[in-house]
């Protein structure tokens, strides 16, 4: 007997796999009709027509609703002090958000704020945004530190990831970005920052094991491709994953060097030249897309279409964060996935389950309605795919399933 029985499925539609998939296969979402997803032990132990259903303790009536993979946001920065609702009259002033980080604002202003805030209160307003991510459908979510620029707030960051991940309902896999911005006691020391973060905090954060990845701001006022290069080697050679915020605001071969460096992911990408996506295609690295942030600060957004005409693995993440993008509805990333990344329903899917399991390396148990793989799962209020990205603006979840337990 099953522990869990979700019936009466109207359509369930997930990618399927245990790795990314690109080109025509992002597109091939698998579909049936009249289905069944039974539970045992926190995975899912079977999935087909009703009729086959095995018998389970707990039954949870679909009501002919649609079913998906649990939502995986793989970009996020959800740990963090204060907000910076102050820039918005800068915004609508035309301030660019460069200037306004090298006006002492933006993530600098951020990292005032979390270097002043307790562990305690940090934790409980990311808990809070954990319990509202999953209220919207999303079950695994990536979070990355870097509003520290120090080794004692960096840590904490980390630390208070960590224990969301072990005490939360959600899934939270860390990467730590010391490298977001220099800070103000290094203002024009960037090289002498880098040597900092590769030789003092990076092998602090490996020694205490609170990472799996580690990310960079290859920017123009930020670091540029030799630092970046220089971070992320050091990271690469001490065991962690890699990734790279790339070509974001300027063109300066953010995805050339995370091609070179065998990145699993490269993110924004809004000014990627054609060369830096041929690279991604052959290295098999990542492309998370933020459509979110486009939006937001209004600006052009990423040639999701071209990548994945060129083979690229496309993900979707929503970026959360103070400043750039403060939302965390990966329902609203999904449907600008659809009508400004111009990706088709099912490629939007799979950009925001198996991909984006991938992008965090789990895609082996994660992003597809598959036997054996973590029962993670979304009832929607919606007949099919299409209407959950069509009625934007709205909160589309009927239920959510996380490890075999009704959360919502």
């Amino acid at each position: 007997m099953a522990d869990l029985l979700i019936k009466n499925i109207g359509k369930l539609v997930t990618p399927l796999g245990s790795a990314a998939v690109s080109g025509e296969e992002q597109g091939r979402a698998h579909v049936m009709e009249g289905a069944a997803i039974a539970v045992t032990g926190g995975k899912i132990s079977y999935v087909g027509e009703q009729a086959g259903a095995p018998d389970a303790a707990e039954v949870v009536d679909a009501g002919g609703r649609l079913a998906t993979p649990g939502l995986v946001d793989p970009h996020t920065h959800m740990v963090f002090g204060g907000f910076r609702q102050n820039e918005l009259e800068m915004k609508l002033a035309g301030v660019q958000y460069l200037d306004i980080l090298r006006g002492g604002g933006g993530i600098l202003s951020t990292v005032r704020a979390t270097r002043a805030e307790g562990e305690e209160e940090l934790y409980a307003k990311a808990a809070d945004f954990a319990d509202r991510m999953m209220r919207h459908g999303t079950t695994t979510v990536e979070a990355k530190s870097g509003y520290g620029l120090d080794l004692d707030t960096e840590m904490k960051q980390l630390r208070v990831i960590s224990r969301l991940s072990r005490e939360h309902d959600i899934d939270v896999v860390a990467t730590f970005m010391g490298a977001h911005a220099c800070p103000e006691e290094y203002k024009d020391r960037r090289d002498a920052y880098i040597d900092y973060v590769a030789e003092e905090v990076l092998p602090k954060v490996v020694e205490l094991g609170l990472a799996e990845y580690a990310d960079v701001f290859a920017e123009t006022a930020v670091f540029d491709i030799a630092q970046s290069r220089r971070i992320l080697s050091a990271a690469k050679k001490l065991g962690l994953g890699i990734k790279i915020h790339a070509d974001e605001i300027n063109r300066i071969g953010g995805a050339e060097l995370a091609a070179e460096l065998g990145a699993a992911s490269a993110e924004h990408l809004l000014q990627a030249s054609d060369a830096g996506l041929d690279a991604m295609a052959e290295s098999g690295t990542i492309a998370v897309c933020l459509p979110t942030t486009s939006f937001n600060l209004d600006k052009n957004f990423a040639r999701a279409k071209l990548m994945v005409e060129k083979g690229i693995p496309v993900a979707i993440a929503t970026d959360f964060n103070p400043g750039s993008s403060p939302g965390y509805n990966m329902q609203f990333a999904m449907t600008l996935g659809c009508l400004k990344l111009r990706l088709m329903p099912a490629e939007v899917l799979c950009a925001a389950t198996l991909n984006a399991a991938a992008a965090i390396g789990r895609a082996a148990s994660k992003g597809s309605l598959e036997a054996g793989k973590d029962a993670d799962i979304v009832i929607w209020d919606a007949p099919d795919l299409n209407f959950i990205f069509y009625r934007y603006g709205n909160n589309q979840v009927y239920s959510v399933i996380k490890s075999g337990k009704v959360i919502v």
